[in-house]
């Protein structure tokens, strides 16, 4: 390459410059509406594209992948699944306020059940979006520009003559910042338009006269209606929105909670997710009120019924169920939009000024256009009445011509050379001829039949209908008031078609408060069977059932149901489990896996002491391994309030091989795979903190290691069978700690 082509530069500039560049891209031609229409040029393109193949309200469906595919091709090269998501969401009447695509087929469902492949869908332009989005595209109303091939001309924005960007929201997410605009009611924002064209001076104040807040296609309650005020001013906020819930009685007393409409941010899975969090109240026993949940949802609407049993607090469920669920959610508001070629921020009154701005411009190239039609028309007309009126003249010029030109000629500029005329008087009135150059046109082409009495009438009807359309025309040019009344008159018509009643309630609700039944606290038995499975009993069934209770379980110990049990693992893990968290009840009952209720997983680690956090704190813990480190720690060290800690420190290749409490212990009998046996007092072991790794309690040969621990008190024998005999720990010789022990043999 030669040495002028190379071009040397800062490689951050580069990535600065290239980032930039992406970044505005993604945020222009992607991710973010356009304030004058409301929609993002994916939407944009995919509905200029149905409206070029000629897919309106009043023709047959066509298949969605034709439209996606020619979309494609045509204007949008980004991939068929976000072409194929905007025109599914634009059918969705529980998405849009305002559907601007009429689907035919399976378009998905608010429980988030996703559309069907687009060879089986079809569409076609809603009547609205035709009239309201569409009309007047040949008009000259919008700038068109080239496609992303130059193939093709597509528009910059459509011509719409209503706010979408308020009546059906927005959202989206570019690159460092999003925009989140609630859907509106069409009437309010049709009025409240129709008050800012009148008097641009009024306040936010009091447009929300007209626009009380959002209107939600889901329904709902908006309840901080004091906060709206402050978030259409600037533009930014949080709205809170609560489902709508009914009370209707059951039988046997009974009571049901219906909930019947859901806030806007649960559409979809959230719906799914909902169900499962109020199963969850009840598995976590946060609730004992709920007998049984159905979701009855179907086309007609939502409808999700939770059966309360008789004594319920209804008024404190409902509360729990706005507290701990999605059925009191916060809608994240952020008007962001693109305006004069750039993304802003803007308020409710910065909007429908845009928007109005944006209709004046389109009246105003519309009407431009149609008076320099009627202007050309009224050329023609002019020249037409005139040429009946001296008809026999041009018969006479057209018999006598060679051809069209000299023809021609003669009308513009009266010039008869070379035409034969029957007498001079007619020659002379040739000459006095002056029609225009249209004119003339229209009068070669002119057929016989325009010469009827009747057609003449016409003619002249029309061209007053014309005279009064020019009247017209230049009286909405020429006069902001008269342009103003006829969008106005639009936007009426739009309101009167399309309107329809509010659907989300807007209100200062009060906080939620919950009031959780303080739970009455008891003694109950733990127990865990040996293959761990665990749950509690109260102490009376305990009584009834101690001998089978102590033979069937490997652990079977009391405490409080407000407390927690601590379990210690070979790994040196502590999982804490809430006794609240165990089932509770009938002696008889299988339990739940100990797994199901804590972090302990019997796959990595193996189980090595149980016991529950209150008598843990009153103790203290000797920890021994395999390579017979050993240490004391004070119980109290475990007190903590996470799922799971690290109880102690190992070394490499070390696993944790007892854990006891001390109580009346005075000696410790260590026991090595090979046969060493090392007796010394409990007060040789240090008290150590829960990180340390201990001491070392018994000098080990290389490949050995401890394969027991045994604990003695003074005055009390403790026999163990040991290979072919009976082995009394108490005879062995006391010894210290760090010792090689005694070789016993078989």
């Amino acid at each position: 390459m030669s040495e002028d082509r190379i071009i040397k530069t800062e490689y951050s500039e580069v990535m600065q410059k290239s980032f930039i560049d992406y970044a505005m891209s993604v945020i222009i031609s992607r991710a973010i509406p356009d304030v004058r229409d409301g929609l993002k040029p994916v939407q944009r393109r995919t509905l200029y594209d149905m409206h070029e193949l000629g897919i309106r309200y009043d023709k047959p469906y066509r298949k969605s992948a034709r439209i996606v595919g020619d979309t494609m091709g045509k204007y949008h090269p980004h991939g068929d699944s976000s072409i194929y998501e905007a025109l599914v969401v634009m059918t969705q009447d529980f998405k849009k306020g305002l559907p601007l695509v009429d689907g035919h087929g399976n378009f998905g469902n608010i429980e988030g059940d996703g559309a069907a492949a687009m060879r089986y869908t079809e569409a076609r332009l809603a009547k609205v979006t035709q009239e309201a989005y569409l009309a007047d595209l040949d008009k000259d109303v919008v700038d068109f520009g080239p496609n992303f091939d130059e193939t093709e001309k597509e528009p910059t924005v459509l011509p719409v003559k209503i706010p979408n960007i308020l009546i059906n929201g927005s959202e989206g997410i570019a690159v460092g910042m999003t925009t989140s605009i609630p859907p509106h009611n069409l009437a309010e924002v049709i009025e409240a338009t129709k008050a800012y064209m009148l008097d641009e001076n009024i306040t936010t104040r009091e447009l929300m006269r007209y626009i009380k807040g959002p209107d939600f296609p889901t329904g709902g309650i908006v309840t901080n209606e004091d906060d709206l005020l402050e978030i259409y001013e600037s533009g930014v906020g949080k709205i809170k929105v609560r489902g709508k819930v009914e009370v209707e009685k059951a039988k046997g007393g009974k009571v049901n909670l219906v909930i019947t409409e859901i806030p806007y941010t649960m559409i979809g899975a959230n719906i799914a997710k909902f169900l499962s969090d109020v199963a969850s109240l009840s598995e976590t026993k946060k609730t004992q009120d709920i007998v049984d949940i159905s979701n009855q949802s179907s086309k007609e609407g939502i409808r999700i019924v939770i059966e309360l049993r008789k004594d319920a607090d209804v008024e404190n469920f409902k509360n729990l169920l706005y507290k701990k669920t999605r059925l009191e959610d916060t809608f994240g508001v952020n008007m962001l939009a693109i305006s004069h070629g750039r993304p802003e921020v803007m308020g409710l009154k910065s909007i429908i000024k845009e928007c109005v701005d944006f209709q004046f411009q389109v009246a105003t190239r519309k009407y431009t256009n149609l008076l320099s039609k009627e202007l050309e028309r009224k050329e023609i007309q002019e020249g037409l009445i005139k040429a009946c009126n001296v008809i026999d003249l041009i018969i006479e010029i057209l018999r006598g011509s060679k051809d069209r030109n000299m023809a021609k000629n003669c009308l513009v500029n009266g010039e008869v050379e070379g035409i034969k005329f029957k007498s001079k008087e007619s020659k002379i009135m040739a000459t006095q001829l002056m029609f225009s150059e249209k004119q003339a046109n229209a009068i070669l082409e002119m057929r016989l039949y325009k010469l009827i009495g009747l057609e003449i009438e016409a003619l002249i009807n029309e061209h007053e209908e014309t005279m009064a359309n020019i009247f017209r025309y230049e009286d909405i040019l020429e006069r902001r008031d008269s342009m103003a009344q006829v969008i106005i008159n639009e936007l009426e018509g739009f309101k009167r078609e399309y309107k329809r009643t509010r659907r989300t309630a807007i209100e200062n609700a009060e906080e939620v408060v919950y009031k959780e039944k303080e739970l009455e606290e008891m003694e109950v038995v733990f127990l865990m069977d040996r293959f761990g499975y665990a749950k509690t009993v109260d102490l009376p069934t305990y009584e009834r059932n101690k001998e089978a209770a102590d033979s069937e379980n490997k652990y079977v110990f009391k405490c409080k149901n407000t407390g927690k049990i601590c379990l210690f693992t070979d790994a040196g893990q502590l999982h804490m489990i809430k006794v609240l968290d165990l089932p509770f009840g009938k002696f008889r009952d299988k339990g739940v896996p100990i797994d199901n209720v804590s972090n302990f997983s019997s796959e990595k680690e193996n189980m090595i002491f149980i016991t529950n956090q209150t008598e843990l704190n009153l103790c203290r813990v000797i920890f021994v391994t395999r390579q017979a480190m050993m240490k004391v720690v004070d119980g109290g060290e475990f007190d903590v309030t996470k799922r799971t800690v690290a109880a102690t420190k190992l070394q490499d290749d070390d696993k944790v091989l007892s854990i006891v409490c001390i109580h009346d212990q005075k000696n410790v009998v260590l026991q090595s795979r090979e046969g060493y046996f090392l007796r010394f007092p409990i007060d040789e072991i240090p008290e150590k903190k829960k990180a340390a790794i201990g001491v070392r309690g018994m000098k080990l040969s290389e490949n050995d290691e401890l394969e027991a621990i045994y604990y003695t008190q003074n005055g009390l024998e403790v026999e163990i069978p040991y290979k072919s005999k009976n082995l009394i720990l108490n005879t062995i010789k006391l010894g210290k700690r760090d010792g090689k022990g005694i070789k016993v043999r078989g």
